[in-house]
């Protein structure tokens, strides 16, 4: 079983979760072999936040019942609170779960987070902008390894620019291996470039009879 942590805070960043969430959620083009997933809203608190977007949101746990194992996962969106110290602390338990092997995936406002605890020192990655990291990220020290791509993958770590959700989502999906490799190609090509040859693509990719039951959103 995989599980997958996707901390919420106030003021979270809506739009840079919502592919990978609905992907990994739905498991509506997960392949017939694809390990099990569940996956959970974690917070600081029990307390419903409230998202960019004005979405309320109920964590489903609290950083006391996370359970870090390599086939962990934490899903870190932006938010303009990141600046706010309480949230040092699921930054303190990426670097548990980078550490044991756990897989950590940050993008926008949380990749300058994980930045200022240094945890992008010795890893290729991406954000913003290297000016940006340099900027809000008194601590980094990881120039030399800063990649200018939308999204980066480097083995357990993910990170994306607030533009490249759906890079990073592909790569978040890639990593844990739940689509066939070309359901995961025609996917993203037909997110990319809304040509619609890839739809097509992707629904003849189906196991046979599951496209009757696929909700066409």
């Amino acid at each position: 079983m995989i599980t997958i942590y996707v901390y919420v805070l106030d003021t979270l960043a809506d739009w840079e979760l919502g592919y990978v969430i609905a992907e990994l959620n739905s498991k509506r083009f997960f392949k017939r072999d694809a390990p099990r997933v569940s996956l959970k809203t974690v917070s600081l608190s029990s307390e419903p936040i409230k998202t960019m977007g004005g979405i309320t949101v109920v964590p489903d746990c609290t950083m006391d019942n996370m359970v870090v194992s390599e086939k962990s996962v934490l899903i870190l969106p932006g938010a303009v609170e990141w600046n706010d110290q309480k949230h040092g602390a699921i930054i303190e338990r990426a670097g548990g779960f980078l550490s044991t092997g756990a897989t950590v995936c940050a993008i926008c406002g949380a990749t300058a987070a994980l930045a200022n605890a240094g945890l992008l020192d010795n890893r290729h990655h991406t954000s913003n902008g290297l000016g940006f990291l340099e900027m809000v990220s008194p601590g980094y020290k990881g120039q030399s390894l800063y990649i200018d791509k939308p999204s980066v993958a480097d083995d357990n770590l993910i990170t994306a620019s607030g533009t490249g959700a759906l890079l990073w989502a592909k790569q978040i999906i890639e990593h844990l291996g739940v689509f066939q490799s070309d359901t995961l190609e025609f996917w993203y090509n037909y997110f990319a470039t809304g040509n619609p040859k890839y739809f097509y693509s992707l629904m003849e990719a189906l196991p046979s009879g599951e496209e009757e039951d696929l909700p066409l959103v």
